[in-house]
């Protein structure tokens, strides 16, 4: 319960404030009778305060359908700071609509013994993400765990301090450089993403042909800014899709998704400031489907 006088301010103002919640919230449990005023229930948020006792009842939590789940996880590097880990082909960064098991984020829950939180919808339990994978693509990735952390760690992506270094297989050899071509939604399929398309931002991707094998290459992408898919999307518009990728090229008998590893993470320690260097083992269907096209890793 949540008790307190106050004088002069609007009664959904003051809960706000004295419970610690938005004001939108203060008027939601206004409306549905949780506060009373001197011991009368007062429904009405405007309502002015001349020095009463409020007192308030919060609702109970929302069941969260995101629950602790104990499946390995292949882990680089951890300390009281971050974590740092090889994500799976197949294995979603955090819940989305309709998905709440067998995520990373549910695997990060038992791992660090924290319970289900309560949220307002389930995708929104992302405890340490500071970037995500694609659920098809493999590879390094850094989890903070705690706030502290998590909020350096979000300014260096934000800043374009962190270096990221992907490799891919492509059907067709993209040409190397730097490509600077802006990302938005799709105008038609709203699941894709396009370049110059709608609320279109800056993306930039680096790109060095490694090898070449029937038509195919070996690509090392380097990310300088991080847009959604945008290794896929700049490949897709450098006409040579990356290998298997069913959303912006098609699918391959040679590999069951598209064929994207994150290779190398570099970044300062959010507490220390120490540069820290992982690399990723690439996984071995990767390793199969350029083996099948006659390439040799350079």
């Amino acid at each position: 319960m949540v008790r307190f006088f106050a004088s002069g301010v609007r009664l959904d103002q003051a809960l706000a404030h004295e419970a610690q919640i938005s004001r939108a919230k203060a008027q939601e449990w206004i409306a549905a009778g949780r506060v009373r005023v001197n011991g009368q229930v007062v429904t009405r948020a405007a309502f002015k305060l001349k020095g009463e006792l409020v007192e308030a009842d919060p609702p109970p939590p929302t069941p969260l359908l995101v629950a602790p789940e104990d499946f390995p996880l292949e882990v680089f590097y951890e300390d009281e700071d971050l974590l740092v880990l090889n994500k799976p082909a197949g294995m979603i960064t955090h819940p989305a609509p309709g998905i709440y098991s067998g995520t990373l984020v549910n695997a990060l829950l038992a791992r660090w013994g924290l319970s289900a939180e309560s949220a307002e919808r389930p995708e929104f339990v992302r405890p340490g993400i500071v970037h995500r994978l694609d659920k098809e693509t493999s590879g390094v990735m850094v989890v903070a765990r705690h706030e502290a952390a998590h909020r350096r760690l979000a300014e260096a992506f934000a800043g374009r301090k962190v270096y990221k270094r992907y490799l891919a297989l492509t059907v067709g050899v993209p040409r190397e450089g730097l490509l600077s071509a802006p990302i938005g939604r799709h105008p038609v399929d709203r699941t894709r993403m396009h370049v110059g398309g709608i609320a279109a931002r800056p993306a930039q991707s680096e790109f060095e042909v490694l090898a070449v094998a029937k038509g195919h290459a070996l690509v090392s992408a380097i990310l300088h800014t991080g847009r959604t898919h945008q290794i896929r999307v700049h490949l897709k518009h450098l006409q040579a899709p990356i290998l298997g990728d069913a959303l912006y090229g098609k699918p391959s008998p040679l590999i069951p998704r598209q064929a994207l590893h994150a290779y190398e993470l570099r970044f300062q320690h959010p507490r220390t400031g120490k540069y820290l260097h992982f690399t990723a083992p690439v996984p071995p269907d990767m390793l199969q489907a350029w083996a099948a096209l006659g390439g040799s890793w350079p």
